[in-house]
């Protein structure tokens, strides 16, 4: 049953909401255009705010979806996260889209603040904040999934919570090995700027 609760979740995951949105709007693969990844901040330098925001949105809720999975399926802690988990991993490498996605970091918000509310705010805040002063994305989604699991080991959540939250961090770190190389080049791109 957990390997099964896990499949769901994946394949819930791998629904790829950049895709789907900018498909229908412009009729494009957005994986063609900008950086050619498959999530909110490419959706916001190719095709605009409105429809980053609605990808944004989409791709929380399905990291909340995958832990309602694991309720489903018995509701422990370590499958709550472990579904969770399987979505952020099905969202970067989706089964429907030859593997070619997103970075997992809107999926991982919607997990996250399901799972651990207080730690996922605090990441938040300062992530964004990281942004504005910064105005690289990369940089405040990196700050998020470093801050994380520091902050659970610190606050009172299961055991559980702590140790696959460093699975996350190293799936944000994996999926931004060419932003981090692109920040320490100083060519990484800033928001706002368009492709």
């Amino acid at each position: 049953m957990f390997f099964i609760a896990l499949l769901l979740a994946y394949l819930l995951g791998s629904i790829s909401f950049s895709y789907l949105v900018t498909y229908k709007l412009k009729g494009i693969d957005i994986r063609r255009y900008g950086s050619g990844n498959a999530g909110a901040t490419n959706t916001l330098r190719v095709v605009g705010k409105g429809p980053a925001a609605l990808v944004f949105l989409l791709d929380a809720v399905k990291g909340m979806a995958a832990v309602g999975i694991g309720e489903l399926f018995g509701g422990e802690p370590a499958l709550l996260m472990a579904t969770g988990v399987a979505a952020i991993i099905g969202h970067n490498w989706p089964v429907f889209l030859n593997f070619r996605g997103g970075k997992g970091i809107a999926t991982t918000i919607g997990v996250t603040a399901l799972l651990t509310f207080k730690a996922a705010l605090l990441s938040g805040i300062f992530a964004v904040l990281a942004i504005l002063l910064t105005r690289y994305v990369s940089v405040g989604s990196l700050l998020f999934a470093t801050l994380l699991p520091i902050l659970i080991g610190w606050m009172d959540y299961p055991p559980a919570y702590f140790w696959i939250s460093l699975i996350i961090t190293l799936l944000a770190y994996l999926r931004h090995r060419d932003n981090i190389k692109r920040l320490l080049n100083g060519t990484e791109n800033r928001i706002g700027a368009r492709k």
